[in-house]
């Protein structure tokens, strides 16, 4: 599961991930990124690999209206290439959506703790799909999914999912407009190294979409004096 995440580095930084110009890259630090708003990704043009703004919760193209965004954030890669909602999409309109890191829940007592979950180094670039939706009233909106994959042993105390990351090498292979062998897609699908990620607790404000800034992702711990067994 992926329902909140953070992007927040320099529109250089970004630039140089994704080997595109940051100068036409219009971007404030985010660090509450939540469903059903937009997000930055990367896809492939027919001028080359390009910016672009999508709608985070998939709206298929037959849908009759857009009350079901909400609940099409995520794609689990196991079955997106045969669920109705995903399967065009994911043979010919994937993307790549950059993140510094993403936030997921856990019981503690009668509370859940928010933790947020982040690379070692560098920021993530997460397996998207993307797909356009025309309204009754000719409204176009291009939004997206985040794939998920099972847990790594050292996410499974958090959650039993998490996000598909692409690495830079495999960037063109994902990015290309045409399916997949399944060999490739199972390989791009696995979790990430436990080695590659780390987590802590964060403040319970985060909970709230309309709170924002760089205190949400500073560890708790910090804040309260206390520490929660992980």
């Amino acid at each position: 599961m992926c329902g909140r995440f953070s992007l927040h580095s320099p529109a250089e930084i970004l630039a140089t991930l994704f080997e595109l110009d940051w100068q036409s890259l219009d971007l404030e630090p985010r660090y509450n990124i939540a469903p059903c708003q937009d997000v930055l990704a990367v896809r492939d043009e027919d001028v080359g690999r390009a910016w672009c703004r999508l709608k985070w919760g998939l709206i298929p193209a037959w849908a009759k209206d857009d009350k079901g965004a909400a609940r099409l954030i995520n794609a689990r890669s196991e079955t997106a290439r045969e669920k109705p909602s995903f399967r065009k999409a994911i043979q010919s309109r994937r993307c790549l959506v950059p993140a510094n890191g993403f936030y997921e829940w856990k019981s503690q007592g009668k509370a859940k703790q928010p933790f947020f979950i982040h690379p070692e180094q560098g920021l993530w670039a997460f397996a998207g799909i993307w797909e356009e939706w025309c309204g009754p009233e000719g409204n176009r909106v291009e939004s997206c999914s985040i794939l998920t994959t099972a847990a790594s042993p050292k996410m499974s105390p958090l959650h039993d999912r998490m996000p598909v990351v692409i690495a830079p090498f495999h960037f063109d292979l994902w990015l290309a407009r045409e399916p997949l062998d399944e060999p490739v897609y199972q390989g791009l699908c696995r979790p990430v190294p436990d080695a590659g990620f780390n987590y802590y607790p964060v403040s319970s404000q985060v909970n709230s979409v309309r709170n924002e800034g760089p205190h949400l992702i500073e560890p708790w711990s910090e804040q309260q004096g206390q520490l929660f067994d992980v």
